[in-house]
């Protein structure tokens, strides 16, 4: 079995880096929608962050509202939770570095790593693997149903129905690679899964 298969860590089997992180070790730590959310905000810019302006951004995700809605309340709250539990197991991790005596969050090369191999799951996620057993079942039946010559579907060409069925699959194909590309951490201005009103 290769050592490898279940790490994400591009720096595997070398001296320097730290040993890879496995895949459930990345579950753990990213099962939490406030961690999730701490690495989308380090996916927006590569630079260092204080962790008074990422309390800010996570509580205003948190709470569906803009920076300037979010109350000293919610802001206390996420910071302590960041500051006490999050951010010191993210570092653990490797998956950020948290220098608890600056304040300061940055991105590491695991992060990169985490964003290409995670992608956030959204309670309402839509079933792609349904949707195209459905298209074959409905397909095999035109088929059937035009070698048998069942009227009105011979109204149209063997040709004009192979270019419906063709192309049914081909735009389906291209929202699924769409819906995906979206769905990825660290696409776009807020978490993904914002969008499909999912609670935790």
């Amino acid at each position: 079995m290769d050592a490898d298969a279940d790490t994400v860590d591009g720096d595997a089997g070398t001296d320097a880096g730290p040993d890879p992180l496995t895949k459930g070790e990345i579950f753990e730590v990213l099962r939490n929608q406030r961690r999730r959310y701490v690495l989308q905000f380090l996916k927006q810019d590569d630079r260092p962050v204080e962790l008074g302006d990422l309390a800010q951004q996570v509580a205003a995700w948190e709470y569906e509202t803009s920076l300037e809605g979010v109350t000293p309340e919610q802001r206390k709250r996420v910071y302590t939770t960041l500051q006490q539990t999050h951010l010191p197991k993210m570092d653990t991790a490797g998956i950020l570095s948290f220098d608890s005596d600056r304040g300061v969050i940055e991105a590491t090369e695991r992060t990169r790593d985490i964003s290409v191999y995670l992608e956030i799951v959204p309670g309402r996620e839509f079933a792609w693997r349904e949707l195209y057993l459905s298209l074959g079942a409905i397909s095999c039946a035109l088929v059937a149903a035009l070698w048998l010559k069942i009227y009105p579907l011979t109204l149209l060409t063997d040709l004009t129905w192979t270019a419906i069925i063709a192309g049914t699959f081909t735009l389906t194909a291209a929202a699924h690679i769409y819906h995906e590309r979206n769905m990825r951490l660290g696409h776009g201005d807020q978490p993904p899964e914002l969008s499909y009103g999912v609670d935790e």
